[in-house]
């Protein structure tokens, strides 16, 4: 059976998933930030608390977009390139290609990829 990630056209349809940090609480507060953003500006937010499982998400349409921090290649190498192949787009919050081992993932439909990265890179800013 063939996968595909989501077709929602905005932020407002998405329902977007995450990790919360456990870890380096360095970046909480801006993170925070783009939590509640996402509470307010999307059809909802979920944590299921595997990265993994999360991009396998995006890419089979079941969430939206995905983000999160403080993360290990072994967590985000298999599940982006589902979302990939997929017909996702994955990036760091820069929207750069340092996903694997930036430590920092975003994972969404192409439709809505770039307003995610927006979003994470103005308020998450670099690393």
């Amino acid at each position: 059976m063939e996968i595909s990630v989501s077709y929602a056209p905005t932020m407002e349809d998405c329902l977007v998933a995450t990790g919360f940090p456990y870890t380096r609480f360095t970046r909480v507060e801006p993170y925070l930030e783009c939590l509640e953003h996402f509470m307010r500006h999307s059809h909802g937010i979920r944590r299921l608390g595997s990265a993994a499982t999360d991009l396998a998400y995006v890419a089979c349409g079941r969430f939206d977009a995905f983000y999160e921090y403080n993360l290990n290649p072994w967590d985000v190498a298999a599940g982006a390139f589902l979302v990939l192949q997929a017909g996702g787009r994955v990036g760091d919050f820069q929207g750069g290609d340092d996903y694997t081992f930036g430590e920092e993932i975003v994972a969404a439909n192409g439709q809505v990829f770039g307003e995610f990265v927006d979003l994470l890179s103005r308020v998450m800013g670099g690393r």
